[in-house]
């Protein structure tokens, strides 16, 4: 899928996560909800690092271009590495190591590690990074008319404002993870989950998507997850943004409402 769709059911994912955490009798509180459905918004761009025309490879300039073709060139190591003998000879590595649940987990873990021994700053940086790049896939038609500059600088007041918000009492700094020193571990929850939604989204279309890796399916390692190929599409159609953008806009909002109690 393109950019903005990954973004959008990303978002809608996490406040489906806030709904069944109200119906189980363990509501959100509201920071906690906006903060992790912007932060998965965000992350379900991230696993098109290995992609070099894709959204993410914009947001941060030169660092994230770079990044990028750093990554691409790690996947197509890994997958060369470790395929199966019915895996396809590939020149690069999109959709390979970065769409995998290993990839997202250990990013979350990462995530997760980082909030917790890092302290304040690595809080602010997580915050920042998915903070611009929700900019980048919800106000995608903004952010491209926009000053690379004025998306970092409203990824960075964002960012500082709602660490302020979660750090008061009761507004979820330590949600989900209340031991003492575990403040802010739960920054992981909406990484894995966005880089998963992701991958799932990405299923969906005619290439289908390797999530399961290393897991060997037949005599492949990189099997390409997905529906039977009558019901895929290609990305960016209109099956994409008539029916699927939609439904994620009304799913989050339905999932938003009943995560805060509202019906």
């Amino acid at each position: 899928m393109m950019g903005p769709a990954h973004s959008l059911s990303g978002a809608a994912a996490w406040l489906g996560v806030g709904a069944a955490a109200a119906a189980a009798g363990h509501t959100m509180p509201w920071p906690v909800l906006v903060v992790g459905a912007l932060i998965c918004a965000g992350a379900a761009l991230a696993p098109d690092l290995d992609h070099k025309s894709a959204t993410i490879s914009r947001a941060f300039g030169p660092i994230s271009k770079g990044l990028c073709e750093i990554v691409d060139k790690l996947s197509y190591s890994v997958y060369k590495a470790t395929r199966g003998p019915g895996d396809p000879r590939r020149t690069g590595g999109h959709r390979t190591l970065t769409h995998t649940w290993v990839w997202a987990v250990l990013v979350g873990g990462g995530a997760s590690a980082a909030a917790i021994f890092g302290g304040r700053w690595a809080v602010l940086g997580i915050l920042f990074v998915h903070l611009v790049l929700a900019v980048e896939g919800l106000l995608w038609r903004a952010a491209r008319v926009s000053s690379d500059v004025l998306v970092w600088l409203l990824g960075a007041t964002s960012a500082w404002i709602l660490a302020g918000v979660l750090d008061q009492p009761g507004n979820g700094a330590n949600w989900f993870f209340e031991a003492p020193g575990q403040e802010y571990m739960w920054l992981g929850l909406p990484i894995v989950l966005g880089a998963l939604v992701h991958d799932i989204g990405d299923a969906l279309t005619v290439s289908g998507c390797p999530i399961l890796w290393p897991i060997p399916i037949g005599r492949r390692r990189w099997y390409p997850i997905g529906p039977p190929k009558a019901m895929r599409f290609r990305a960016g159609s209109w099956v994409e943004m008539k029916v699927l953008m939609p439904g994620f806009m009304v799913l989050g909002t339905v999932g938003g409402a009943a995560a805060l109690n509202y019906i």
